[in-house]
């Protein structure tokens, strides 16, 4: 709405102040369709924070940022009084945005979606695997 926009020379993108104050659902479009069309995990991995795995918390995604890469977000989060266990779900999408999905943890027999914060080395999803390294957070 202050008038920011994407200016895109070569492989770079970037920020200038373009307009003036614009609140009107026209110009938003527009706005979201050039952030649509640039924005990916290559970029989120440039811009979100990375965190680490034992400051998980709602909000927090595994990136892998690439080409093709992908991000799976934490959309709960709970932790056992007794043991200090900390468990998580994810949910993943497609480009262009999908319909999100929570993922299943193969891991699970009993069809349990809840994901251990001790899950090893690697976070083995029923598409992707993710890395301990690999947990970003959004910026304030």
């Amino acid at each position: 709405m202050q008038g920011y926009r994407i200016k895109v020379e070569g492989n770079k993108a970037y920020w200038v102040k373009k307009t003036g104050y614009c609140d009107d659902y026209v110009r938003f479009r527009k706005y979201l369709d050039m952030v649509f069309a640039y924005a990916g995990t290559l970029s989120l991995s440039q811009e979100m924070q990375k965190i680490p795995l034992s400051d998980l918390q709602n909000g927090d995604v595994f990136l892998k940022g690439s080409d093709p890469g992908h991000c799976a977000v934490v959309v709960d989060t709970a932790q056992n009084p007794k043991t200090g266990e900390k468990i998580f779900l994810l949910a993943q999408s497609y480009m262009p945005a999908q319909d999100i999905h929570i993922l299943k943890n193969t891991a699970n027999d009993d069809d349990n979606p809840w994901y251990s914060i001790n899950f090893g080395d690697i976070l083995i999803t029923p598409e992707w695997l993710f890395t301990k390294e690999q947990v970003f957070r959004f910026g304030e």
